[in-house]
């Protein structure tokens, strides 16, 4: 009779196993599908990052490159550094780094220095234990923002220029010659580095990553 007893008890026992085991297997594959999908998050996420930095980081040169072409005019320099000349839309920079890392990008202009993004993945999160994964697709979006790290003072004016004013109306285009070569630039501070500008001598200016900053926003 013990025998026979304990025959029936491992009967017993055997589909309690297979039910604990199925039910671990099943917890396992729903914890790949949840794997899945946050590796594409981060892919979306990588992807949005890279676009918006380099619609910025090409913004950046653009203004630099208007900079220079203005370098002996300091009165537009603040424009220029404020974002508020016309350098064109570097969306396409953002679509070109989205390809790059398998995803397609929406992309927009976000103020005068700063670009939004929302990139999707190509590739979907694939067939796993959760219904509908398999054409999912993850989305994120980033915002770059320029800054300018730099900061300068115009030179004082010419105090005997309003009181020549008049006097100086008929050599006004001889004038305004000589001061286009006579042309005085401002120091510029970068982050306590200190650039004397010489308008004769363009051979040490500074680069791109010297007047702005290129960051994600937080």
């Amino acid at each position: 009779m013990i025998p026979a007893r304990r025959h029936n008890d491992a009967g017993q026992a055997l589909p309690v196993y297979i039910t604990v085991v199925g039910g671990l297997l099943f917890l396992a594959l729903v914890y790949f599908a949840v794997g899945q999908a946050a590796a594409k998050r981060s892919e979306a996420q990588t992807a949005a990052d890279a676009a918006a930095l380099a619609a910025a980081l090409e913004t950046r040169d653009r203004l630099t490159g208007q900079w220079l072409r203005d370098l002996r005019a300091p009165d537009q320099w603040q424009d220029i550094f404020d974002g508020r000349v016309p350098v064109g839309n570097a969306c396409w920079r953002a679509e070109q780094l989205a390809a790059r890392n398998d995803a397609s990008v929406r992309c927009a202009p976000h103020g005068p220095l700063a670009y939004r993004v929302e990139a999707t993945t190509n590739g979907t999160v694939g067939d796993t234990v959760v219904p509908g994964t398999e054409g999912r697709r993850a989305t994120e979006r980033a915002t770059a923002v320029i800054e300018f790290r730099c900061s300068f003072t115009m030179p004082p004016e010419d105090a005997d220029a309003d009181e020549d004013a008049g006097d100086a109306d008929a050599d006004e285009d001889a004038e305004d010659a000589d001061d286009a070569e006579d042309v005085e630039l401002p120091s510029l501070l970068c982050d306590g580095k200190r650039w004397d500008l010489d308008p004769d001598d363009v051979s040490d200016l500074p680069e791109p990553q010297d007047l702005f900053d290129v960051h994600l926003a937080d």
